[in-house]
């Protein structure tokens, strides 16, 4: 589940779904801020909408060649154990399958497990999980990755307690997050109605996600976060999409799944949102996603 704010905002997303996509993300982050909102008004980017499907391809496309480049340098092999938090979509666990192969197992969890069920065959377990809840599944774990998860996770420092608890001595913890208040803009080159329309909207997408818990600038932090937690060996980067056509998929779909909230909260007007889908389906602007942070250590 990748919370993400449908541009790894988060998703459950990057203002990241959910991606992996976090609360199981996402998210979103990138994603897509699917945890209960403080307003009592359910998930913002939930797994069974119809749009969900497509933000998954979307954050695959955008983030899954980071992603994948950073387990290669972790050493994913055969034999490996696995745990990916909050799924969401099954392009990571099936990259992580091939990789730990039949000696290996993979454990994907999210709280909503209907787009990864099919994936729950040898060495891939799918399990029904909140990773800011519950205990770890499973202890041991040469890996654990979460992308576009913890943004959206209310209890954030317990999740990331949880993981590294599942973690063998010497298991290596990768976490993946946006940074929407690092770049908070859709086009940051705002130099026409349509662009700033745009932004109007990805400012209004994002209080929505504020106002349900998520931690807009958390990415920045990770980190710092790993260290304080006495993992050995930190490092991060970041990935700033600035124009794709799987940005362009993403933000259609988003702005599709999120659209009702919008209006009701006062945020945009119905013809807003058909004016900017058109904008954006004319292939003519520049969208961007929020930077998807990375950050990797090892458990003493």
């Amino acid at each position: 589940m990748r919370y993400s704010d449908g541009q790894a905002d988060g998703p459950s997303g990057t203002d990241t779904d959910h991606g992996k996509d976090g609360h199981e993300g996402r998210n979103e982050s990138q994603d897509g801020g699917r945890h209960q909102g403080t307003d009592g008004g359910g998930y913002l980017l939930a797994n069974r909408q119809t749009e969900a499907g497509e933000r998954f391809d979307a954050f695959a496309a955008l983030f899954d060649p980071t992603t994948f480049r950073h387990l290669e340098g972790l050493g994913v092999g055969p034999g490996w154990r696995c745990w990916e938090v909050g799924a969401g979509g099954t392009s990571v666990v099936s990259w992580l399958a091939e990789r730990v192969g039949p000696t290996g197992t993979v454990v994907a969890t999210d709280i909503d497990t209907s787009l990864i069920a099919g994936a729950a065959r040898p060495p891939v377990e799918v399990r029904v999980h909140d990773v800011g809840a519950e205990e770890p599944p499973g202890e041991g774990f040469d890996l654990v990755h979460a992308r576009l998860v913890l943004v959206h996770v209310p209890d954030r420092e317990r999740a990331l307690r949880s993981m590294i608890k599942a973690l063998r001595p010497g298991g290596r913890l990768l976490l993946e997050d946006a940074d929407p208040a690092l770049q908070p803009l859709l086009c940051p080159d705002e130099h026409g109605p349509a662009e700033e329309l745009a932004n109007r909207l990805r400012h209004g997408f994002r209080r929505l996600l504020a106002d349900r818990g998520a931690d807009l600038s958390y990415g920045r932090r990770l980190s710092r976060l790993l260290r304080e937690a006495g993992l050995h060996q930190v490092e991060a980067d970041a990935y700033f999409p600035v124009t794709s056509p799987a940005c362009t998929a993403l933000e259609s779909a988003t702005v599709r799944q999120i659209r009702a909230r919008l209006v009701a909260a006062g945020l945009a007007t119905d013809e807003d949102i058909d004016q900017h889908l058109a904008n954006v389906a004319s292939g003519t602007m520049d969208l961007t996603t929020a930077p998807m942070i990375s950050a990797w250590g090892t458990k003493p």
